[in-house]
């Protein structure tokens, strides 16, 4: 680009970037002024490394215009720039106030390199080249400025990620890790400690969970073999409603509350659910620990249940299958609901002379074992374990 002057004398940019440099300090004084007391989150008179940043930061930014405006094909590194980004993220703003200044200082800019260059008598046409070049590169540190805030907010994104990975670790351990180191790594991911929390056992047959179903609270691990999730203070406020959405169409179980330390155990306890919900025992898709404890206790050790089945329901062995299902059944409501048959009839929806005829059986069948207690409780164990098998 060649620049005429009124008096037809030519000179070219670079003569024109040479004649603007020595004032690139008074420039800088004046975008740093202008940035400071129009954009507050920029105003810090007493911060003199903040203020050394920001000068730094203009000059780079003016002398690499006029590097480019004396030979538009010399490099450019854009890392400063992408620092001032990351310098962004990690106070924890927006790119709304750099933008905003970095608009403002080029306008300021723009106006006092123009007067700077009055001797040279520039053209409407050289005044309009010099201001889309200010422009062009005011373009270019954005853009750089913006790829260093997103490469800091994605690194922060995966560091509190892996914290948060690692307190769940914590909290799942055996035995449980001190109160303290918890309360340590759960400030350094940036995660409130509530009173108590449950987790929940998640099937993987049926895809990922998408990990935005869930509130940033909610401590996940979908990458195990065997997906989990911890969620805080789960009979507070909305959170069986959020857990209900976030899992609906899936097969989980939620384990019981538990004070955080004992987080473990509840994880424990619906990953037993779920296996009970994978066979049957326990119905499909979400299953509240809560609502089966007395199945979840039952089941806890199967080849003690057997063997107290094998004892209790022996005087049923020699029926018809048939057979065996009626009494073990109107035995059970006999036990769960009381002797009387008129409320075992309507429990089991037959007629209270069919009850009494099939507790006579009973009698004949089991004796004076009917009257122990504990047999009465060993009983009751063993006909629930059926109960849920055969279900």
């Amino acid at each position: 680009m060649v620049i005429k002057s009124d008096s037809s004398e030519s000179r070219t940019t670079a003569d024109i970037a040479k004649a603007l440099r020595p004032g690139i300090g008074r420039v800088s004084d004046e975008v740093i002024e202008e940035i400071q007391t129009r954009i507050p989150e920029y105003a810090r008179p007493s911060d003199e490394l903040y203020i050394k940043v920001i000068r730094i930061a203009v000059e780079q930014a003016v002398e690499g215009f006029l590097d480019r405006v004396e030979d538009p094909d010399a490099p450019w590194d854009p890392e400063p720039f992408r620092m001032i980004g990351r310098g962004e993220a990690a106070e924890g703003r927006n790119l709304e106030p750099l933008q905003a200044a970095m608009r403002l200082g080029a306008r300021v800019g723009w106006r006092r390199l123009t007067e700077l260059a009055g001797p040279c008598a520039l053209s409407p046409q050289n005044l309009y080249d010099l201001g889309e070049a200010i422009f062009v590169h005011l373009d270019q540190l954005a853009d750089a400025a913006a790829e260093g805030f997103a490469e800091a907010r994605a690194h922060a994104a995966g560091e509190t990620e892996r914290r948060r990975a690692r307190l769940l670790d914590l909290l799942l351990s055996r035995p449980p890790a001190s109160a303290e180191a918890i309360a340590d790594l759960a400030r350094a991911a940036g995660w409130r400690l509530p009173r108590t929390v449950a987790c929940v056992a998640l099937d993987d047959g049926l895809g990922p969970c998408p990990a935005l179903a869930f509130p940033s609270d909610v401590l996940t691990a979908m990458d195990r073999p065997e997906p989990c999730l911890l969620a805080p203070d789960p009979n507070g406020p909305g959170q069986a409603r959020m857990l209900d959405q976030a899992l609906r169409g899936r097969r989980a179980a939620i384990g019981p509350a538990v004070p955080l330390t004992a987080a473990a155990t509840s994880l424990r306890w619906a990953r037993q659910a779920l296996g009970l919900s994978r066979r049957g025992v326990l119905p499909g898709g979400l299953v509240r620990c809560a609502d089966h404890m007395a199945t979840l206790v039952v089941f806890k050790d199967e080849e003690l249940v057997s063997a107290l089945a094998e004892v209790r329901l022996a005087p049923l062995a020699h029926l018809r299958p048939t057979q065996q299902d009626r009494l073990a059944e109107t035995l059970l409501a006999w036990l769960r609901h009381g002797r009387g048959a008129g409320e075992v009839a309507a429990r089991l929806h037959v007629h209270p002379q069919t009850v009494r005829y099939r507790l006579r059986q009973l009698e004949e069948l089991y004796g004076d074992q009917l009257t122990d207690p504990d047999i009465r409780f060993e009983l009751e164990i063993a006909l629930r374990a059926r109960q849920a098998v055969r279900a």
